[in-house]
């Protein structure tokens, strides 16, 4: 009884195991997309987008194995935040991201103009826009 207990135990533990690596594994190969919202005082938040483009900064981001889009934002009734949606193929395009130069220059130039930021992250869906959602798209 005890064997079958414990050969029970080992087979849920393995199944358990197996099923949370095909979940991170599905992860791993979606797309991510990262909003993060600058906020300054002054047009600050704006300058930083200038500096970050006239400097080349944002175009070799863009460059970059595995970004799919890396663009500004500006909210209507906030002139004092950018938004910048960022997407990547997957976790590990933005962990090579992170340690590239243009980090460092994202840094530099966040406290320059010291901005504050609020990030949202999303994970796209394997499924896309639902098909009763598409009905409100106009193409």
């Amino acid at each position: 009884m005890i064997k079958k207990l414990l050969f029970l135990v080992t087979m849920l533990i393995i199944l358990s195991a197996l099923l949370l690596n095909i979940n991170k594994t599905k992860e791993k190969d979606m797309n991510i997309t990262v909003n993060i919202y600058y906020t300054g005082e002054n047009g600050n938040a704006r300058k930083f987008v200038e500096e970050m483009e006239q400097s080349g900064t944002a175009t070799a981001i863009r460059a970059e194995k595995g970004n799919l889009k890396y663009e500004y934002f500006y909210p209507f009734n906030d002139k004092e935040t950018v938004l910048l949606i960022d997407s990547w193929e997957n976790q590990a395009a933005i962990d090579l991201h992170h340690q590239t130069p243009m980090m460092d220059k994202i840094t530099e130039l966040r406290n320059k103009y010291d901005l504050h930021m609020r990030v949202e992250r999303y994970i796209s869906s394997e499924q896309g826009v639902p098909n009763k959602d598409k009905t409100f798209i106009r193409p």
